[in-house]
């Protein structure tokens, strides 16, 4: 199919896909659906007669049809069982509803000449579309977001899932957008405007799991699925079969050249176990993607694989960069958080070196290996961050870090994430210090929600706050609408001194990164990160026109005294060292210095 692209300057976009509905001319649409365990299908359209569709090879079965874009249809896979397009490109009734036809070519782009930033470029700023308020509301918001400094905006997974409240991660219709977060031509405006104004704008897509609720694959297309295989989310996705590479493949393609994101981030990877699907991806996005326009492909990777870095994915998430600076900020040490419950000062220095700590050595909570050695990485090889959907979300009360931190520490673990070569993230809300709770929400029917709350419930159990079964249930229902409206956030909380302290800091700190930092970093490396105080770290990078950059970070509240001397320009300091030069590194402080010379002075 890439060799129909438009070209990049073109106003209109389609990317055509081997199943689902595609639009032939205004009154004509050819339907195609994978159904291997089917020996007949049916395609139901409303308003007309039910039409039986013919089996082609490999478990094929099409039709065309005298509709066109707007009409709605459904398949007949069994006597008593119809179903909804697992390709659907619209669901505007939820994932039980029928699919609807959409015209790709019906949207018409205004940033025809956008290319994409480069990788170095890069500030994420991860959002959800449903707090956001949907794609018009967030579409308001992105100047906004755009003045902080960002150069990113990824949004949490929006393929179609049951209700109109979900984190994404349930989705079950991977090619239709969310439909209570508005119409395919809305986040296509949504991005379009982003263009515009410089913004890149990232999907995070789920391709290891469906979700429960509105998923029945596994009744007429039983081989996608591997027998008696299971991830943590429900039955293994069996990335062995081509038709099923093949749906996956033609996804990614379909949001990056008809939908014109600039990345995906690929969650949970380490679920999928054919792991050359992820080259093959690599390959087959290089090859559709038109000459000149730079696409970012991340992941989400507990395996800590390196090579798939090396080989051409552009970074991964950095969980154990978080992990180390939660615990030192925080002092937590349960669950995962027990792989760093030691020598986090000594961590810290490994994840600004080398990005992973894991490495291959044995986890402590597991007693298992984990990890590959990734030092030989570039630094903009890991993204960073202190809070995302997860780290905050899966807390029973959804706690962010203002509220659970030393407002000090914090302070200096922010100043470190957005001027550190490693690629920073923040989490919406961030920037403005918000503290109120990113809880886990569902829009489940009653009897799933049930089963949702309940075993959220049991899991926590394990934590010793929530060993009393009274206190496990003050846990919020993930399936009351209560609790996805408490994680909203109004505008009003912007308004407060604080919050505006808050901002005015990332714009200045992101301010100095563009001027300091994003112009020396491509290919930028580590050459050492040690330990110079009990909760105090000083780590060196290489830029990419020679300078070094220094950052000195005291996340404790005694100074350290015995600090090498640096002769360098200071570029940021907190506290700030007024007119006298730095004297030792105060408690909850940091330096960040860079050799003159080179471009960005």
């Amino acid at each position: 199919q890439c060799s129909e692209r438009d070209p990049v300057m073109s106003a209109r976009h389609a990317y055509r896909t081997t199943m689902g509905a595609t639009l032939l001319d205004p009154s004509r649409t050819l339907f195609r659906l994978w159904a291997p365990s089917c020996t007949y299908v049916s395609l139901l359209l409303d308003g007309h007669p039910d039409k039986v569709m013919h089996a082609t090879a490999d478990g094929y079965f099409e039709c065309i049809a005298p509709v066109g874009a707007g009409a709605r249809y459904r398949y007949r896979v069994g006597p008593d069982l119809v179903v909804p397009d697992p390709a659907s490109r619209a669901q505007p009734d939820d994932v039980h509803g029928p699919s609807m036809v959409v015209d790709p070519r019906a949207f018409e782009w205004r940033s025809t000449q956008w290319t994409g930033r480069s990788w170095e470029q890069t500030v994420i700023y991860e959002v959800h579309v449903g707090i956001a308020g949907g794609f018009r509301a967030l579409c308001d918001d992105l100047p906004r977001i755009a003045a902080l400094g960002v150069t990113a905006i990824e949004l949490m997974p929006l393929s179609e899932f049951p209700g109109g409240r979900n984190w994404g991660y349930d989705g079950v219709l991977p090619y239709a957008p969310e439909s209570a977060y508005g119409t395919v031509d809305d986040l296509k405006m949504l991005v379009d405007t982003a263009h515009r104004i410089g913004l890149m704008v990232f999907l995070d897509v789920v391709y290891n799991h469906f979700g429960p609720d509105g998923n029945y694959l596994a009744e007429y297309a039983a081989p996608l699925f591997r027998a008696g295989s299971h991830t943590a989310w429900g039955a293994a996705i069996d990335f062995a079969v081509p038709q099923v590479r093949t749906y996956f493949l033609e996804n990614a393609l379909y949001w990056l050249m008809e939908f014109r994101f600039d990345g995906l981030r690929l969650d949970a990877v380490d679920a999928i176990t054919e792991r050359d699907w992820l080259l093959e991806l690599l390959v087959r996005v290089r090859e559709c993607v038109e000459p000149g326009r730079r696409v970012h492909l991340m992941l989400e990777n507990r395996n800590n694989d390196a090579d798939l870095l090396r080989r051409g994915f552009d970074a991964q998430w950095n969980d154990d960069g978080h992990n180390v600076l939660h615990v030192l900020l925080t002092g937590e040490h349960e669950g995962y958080y027990g792989n760093f419950e030691t020598g986090t000062t000594r961590e810290l220095a490994t994840v600004l070196r080398d990005g992973f700590l894991f490495q291959g050595q044995v986890e402590p909570v597991t007693g298992h290996p984990r990890g590959s050695p990734g030092g030989d990485l570039p630094a903009t090889s890991f993204i960073l961050f202190l809070q995302n959907h997860d780290q905050i979300g899966n807390r029973a009360f959804g706690e962010r870090l203002d509220v659970l931190a030393n407002p000090r520490a914090l302070r200096v673990a922010y100043a470190l994430l957005l001027l550190c070569p490693q690629i920073p993230m923040l989490f919406m809300g961030e920037e403005w210090g918000s503290t109120r709770p990113f809880l886990f929400f569902t829009s489940h029917h009653a009897a799933l929600g049930h089963v949702v709350r309940d075993g959220r419930r049991r899991e926590l159990a394990a934590f010793s706050h929530f060993s009393d079964p009274a206190v496990r249930e003050t846990i919020p229902d993930p399936n009351d609408p209560a609790t996805f409206e408490a994680s909203r956030l109004p505008q009003s909380d912007r308004q407060t001194p604080r919050a505006q302290d808050r901002i005015n800091l990332t714009t200045h700190l992101l301010a100095l990164r563009t001027k300091w930092i994003i112009p020396r970093l491509r290919g930028a490396h580590a050459l050492d990160a040690h330990a110079i105080g009990n909760r105090a770290v000083l780590a060196r990078w290489r830029m990419n026109d020679g300078a070094i950059l220094t950052i000195m970070l005291n996340l404790g509240d005694e100074a350290v005294a015995d600090v090498p001397p640096c002769a360098d320009r200071l570029i940021h300091a907190f506290p700030d060292v007024g007119g006298g030069g730095p004297v030792g590194l105060p408690g909850y402080g940091i330096r960040v210095f860079m050799t003159e010379g080179g471009h960005g002075g």
